[in-house]
């Protein structure tokens, strides 16, 4: 079963660093692009943070407030 995201904030979270996972596979296979990797690990890394900081956000006490992530 994929993993399902509580909030829309979540999803884009989750899709850019797939994108960026996606983008590490596909340049490890070009020479010299570890300075690029290099970079995108980075850029992966911080939005790992900023992932891992909405999920540690207390859930918002209104009715219609999207679930947080898992």
């Amino acid at each position: 079963m994929p993993y399902e995201p509580g909030s829309s904030q979540c999803r884009v979270l989750i899709d850019c660093k797939v994108q960026v996972e996606t983008m590490l596979m596909a340049l490890s296979r070009i020479e010299a692009s570890e300075p690029i990797r290099e970079q995108l690990l980075q850029v992966h890394q911080q939005l790992e943070q900023l992932h891992d900081r909405h999920r540690s956000d207390p859930p918002r006490s209104q009715p219609s407030a999207e679930l947080h992530c898992a």
